[in-house]
């Protein structure tokens, strides 16, 4: 046995130990009282059922209800489970695909849009992006110049939309049909028409009208996670099989910017259209995922993290959203203060006691002043308490950014470089896009656990934990008609450029 797989064991037999503490010495103090007191004691059983015989009716009744009630209380002060019953996509045809050489030729064909200059860099953007060749664009953008009308948004949300919902409920048709829905959230940062989306789904399916209809804006990439969050105290507090549909999108045809400004073009370049819908129920009847976690970060105190994502005008009046350049170090540090909420919550006990030592340590040198460097902190191994990770697909440097700080393998941020290189920045909706990569390669198995990232406007970090009940019995979804040609071979990129 070599030496680098002696040292695996004992990390293994250790962590083992560690993450298994409690139990070991609470079966070793049981079995020490075990032997101390009860060991010469010698009772018959025969013994034992002539004294409860000998108990009066109204002691036993007594315990029954006091026993009775301890459990009645328990179960209403427990967090009531909530499950993921099923999701699906919009999986857009190929007439929307947005080609780079497309992208080009439409920016020389509107100089009055853009100049030569502008078109450059966004051309270097697009090949730096991660994004792929297949990635598509609302109607809108495919006109000269585009069409950024209330109409051509509303023809969007209803395609994006009605697709994933429609597909959704052939999923789970007949034992769920929109009659069965109770709650209904759905998210869509930038564009809110009146009525508002929320409604339009509800007119489409016929919802009833006693119906909870929420509609979420302004909250960028990471709302569809923050809607998790937000279904899940709902579904807690209502009655037992509640079901909740939530909606998640982000509607691009209005918010074509039509400036020059560089921060203001990425959106142009990043953004693709796109689409997901979910039922969470808190009955695990025909259950796929049961959600575990949901932790948010809200980092908008610093000004900075604030202005990070910003929706304003420019110097000549074109609207658009403007994105820092310290967008990735901002999403790193906000993902810093998440994990200090969530990881307690997910790592097993040995990874705890790691990060513990390890603060513990600086603590020392700090007070003995031993050393000018500080001591490095533990980084907690999250591969130890999930099986995938699904990373907001907001662009190449936000899963390297996230990928370094975690100590991720390419392996692990696969399904989020293939979403961004198949459909893009699709906004809330991209996690879900990463669990079906993850299901339609088979890759998923009962018991296995997903964290989901999502970063949005605010600025806001979201972590949800989910815990895999069903694994999907077929690889049908967005990624139908070309998961075999996934994973692809992403190019390098030069950083000189």
């Amino acid at each position: 046995m070599g030496s680098s797989t002696q040292v695996n064991l004992v990390k293994t037999v250790a962590r083992l130990v560690v993450n298994n503490l409690f139990a070991l010495v609470a079966v070793a103090v049981a079995s020490g009282v075990v032997r101390i007191w009860a060991w010469p004691i010698r009772i018959r059983p025969e013994e034992i059922v002539e004294q409860m015989r000998a108990l009066p009716p109204v002691h036993v009744l007594t315990a029954v209800i006091l026993a009775a009630g301890v459990c009645k209380m328990w179960r209403v002060r427990r967090a009531r489970d909530v499950y993921l019953v099923e999701y699906a996509c919009f999986r857009p045809k190929p007439c929307y695909r947005t080609p780079f050489a497309t992208c080009l030729e439409h920016a020389h064909l509107m100089p009055y849009l853009a100049d030569e200059e502008s078109i450059e860099f966004g051309m270097r953007l697009l090949q730096r992006s991660g994004l792929g060749e297949e990635t598509c664009a609302p109607v809108a953008y495919h006109y000269m110049p585009p069409d950024r009308s209330l109409l051509a948004s509303r023809d969007e949300a209803e395609l994006v939309i009605f697709g994933a919902v429609e597909e959704l409920f052939a999923r789970t048709a007949p034992l769920i049909t929109p009659a069965d829905i109770d709650v209904l959230i759905v998210n869509c940062s930038v564009f809110t028409p009146v009525p508002v989306l929320a409604d339009m789904v509800v007119h489409r399916y016929g919802l009833r009208a006693d119906v909870k209809a929420v509609n979420l804006s302004g909250m960028g990439c990471s709302a569809g996670l923050i809607s998790v969050g937000l279904a899940r105290n709902v579904l807690q507090a209502a009655a037992p099989g509640t079901r909740v549909l939530i909606v998640s999108t982000e509607i691009l045809s209005s918010q074509y910017y039509e400036g020059s400004e560089r921060s203001m073009l990425l959106p142009n370049c990043l953004f693709r259209m796109g689409a997901a819908a979910m039922i969470l129920s808190s009955s695990a009847d025909q259950a796929r995922f049961r959600l575990r976690h949901a932790v948010r970060t809200v980092t908008a105190g610093r000004d900075a993290d604030y202005r990070c994502v910003f929706q304003e005008e420019d110097g000549k009046g074109n609207t658009g959203v403007r994105l820092s350049k310290d967008l990735a170090a901002t999403a790193g540090r906000a993902l810093k203060d998440n994990i200090v909420a969530f990881g307690p919550l997910v790592l097993p006990a040995s990874e705890q006691l790691l990060v513990a030592l390890s603060v513990l340590k600086r603590k020392l040198a700090s007070l003995i002043g031993s050393g000018k460097v500080r001591a490095r902190l533990y980084r907690p191994d999250f591969r130890s308490a999930f099986e995938h990770i699904c990373i907001h697909a907001g662009g190449r440097g936000v899963i390297d950014e996230v990928q370094s700080g975690l100590g991720l393998s390419e392996d692990d941020v696969e399904a989020s470089r293939m979403t961004l290189h198949r459909f893009g920045n699709t906004s809330s909706s991209s996690v879900l896009y990463e669990l079906a990569y993850l299901e339609a390669k088979g890759r998923m198995g009962k018991g296995d656990r997903v964290w989901m990232i999502s970063f949005g406007a605010g600025f806001d970090c979201n972590s949800v934990a989910w815990e895999c009940v069903k694994p999907a019995a077929d690889a049908d979804g967005p990624w139908a008609d070309c998961i075999a040609r996934y994973p692809v071979q992403l190019p390098e990129i030069d950083k000189e450029i």
